[in-house]
């Protein structure tokens, strides 16, 4: 058997694609299936994607990935199945997808792990946000061969479309990737949280907690991005996203937060930041809205938070209570090995392809 990866980005550089499917690839040989990876941009354009300037060299990048997928419809007749992470192409209907589908009757499984059907526009992708075509999830889901989803929120969704959507969440690989577990005698307090410029609005609410909390305790606040937020906290420090350290940077914090507004979009997330904080041994705050609520047992892995008082009086916990940083953490990293790690959901992305 032989399946073709479509995907978005670079090999190894997306966190969605490092954890969705990309840990898995390794397996697969061993049951009989090969397999080819193709992204729709270039290390060349993703390096220079989200960062200001470029303007023409974006574009160029953009109109290469296009070419690379015109070509790439020639050399499907090897394919048994093609796994479609996302989207094949960012912006435009599905013809791609359509060509897979209904030309070269190829068996799709259709990948995704946000509600990406809604519109969520920021400063950075507005321009596009009108041609995105969010809708075509809707198309493809109904091309598919089968669909596999991040959370159930979103196979409710796909299920209007496709009866055979399967629940595949999000994991860590708990047994060479995370295996660290952080030590929590530590002779300075670190809360933090990790995430990319889309996602750190969600901190706005956060700031003013902090800022009491840290009237009164001695702690900093760290954050993990490609962007720096500069928050006006006392003690404050942001650290660069490397592929290379991300651990190390995570195995910083003493507690890790994820802070959510409860809307549409929000529901879609597959809980990423909480389990990399619970898959390290890291105690996870995290607002009750969609999978949070599955995966954070509150007041035994973290805390579920809602209002300013819930996340003020779960941070004062922990500040002044390591054992309990302790017992939280061991417990999380027991949810994740069990439930969300790559071994304990190996078998289930490999039925996808039967």
């Amino acid at each position: 058997m032989k399946v073709l990866f479509l995907c978005p980005y670079p090999e190894k550089e997306a966190p969605s694609q490092r954890f969705r499917y990309e840990q898995y690839l390794k397996f697969l040989p061993s049951v009989g299936i090969d397999y080819v990876q193709k992204s729709f941009l270039d290390e060349e354009t993703w390096t220079i994607l989200y960062k200001k300037g470029n303007k023409a060299k974006k574009i160029i990048g953009i109109l290469k990935g296009f070419l690379r997928r015109f070509f790439l419809l020639f050399t499907l007749s090897s394919y048994d199945y093609v796994f479609i992470h996302r989207e094949a192409t960012p912006i435009g209907p599905p013809w791609v997808e359509w060509c897979i589908a209904k030309l070269w009757r190829k068996r799709i499984i259709y990948d995704f792990d946000d509600a990406i059907w809604l519109s969520n526009t920021s400063a950075v992708n507005k321009i596009v946000a009108g041609i995105k075509w969010h809708h075509k999830v809707r198309q493809i889901s109904k091309w598919s061969y089968k669909v596999s989803c991040g959370n159930e929120y979103l196979c409710d969704y796909a299920l209007q479309f496709n009866q055979n959507t399967i629940y595949n969440p999000t994991t860590i690989d708990t047994e060479n990737l995370h295996k660290e577990v952080k030590n929590q005698h530590t002779n300075h307090f670190v809360l933090g949280w990790t995430g990319t410029h889309s996602t750190m609005k969600y901190l706005d609410d956060l700031v003013p907690v902090l800022q009491k909390l840290q009237e009164k305790y001695d702690f900093t606040f760290l954050v993990i991005s490609n962007q720096d937020p500069k928050l006006p906290l006392k003690k404050f420090q942001y650290v660069q996203w490397k592929k290379e350290t991300e651990l190390q940077d995570l195995l910083r914090m003493n507690v890790g937060v994820m802070p959510l507004t409860d809307d549409k979009w929000a529901k879609g997330k597959c809980g990423f930041k909480g389990l990399q904080y619970l898959a390290l041994g890291i105690p996870a705050l995290v607002s009750s809205v969609g999978v949070n609520t599955q995966i954070v047992q509150d007041g035994k892995n973290g805390f579920l938070c809602d209002s300013p008082k819930e996340w003020e009086e779960a941070i004062e916990k922990l500040v002044k209570d390591t054992q309990l940083s302790i017992d939280m953490g061991k417990e999380g990293r027991r949810t994740v090995v069990e439930n969300y790690s790559v071994l304990s959901n190996q078998q289930n992305f490999i039925e996808l392809f039967s």
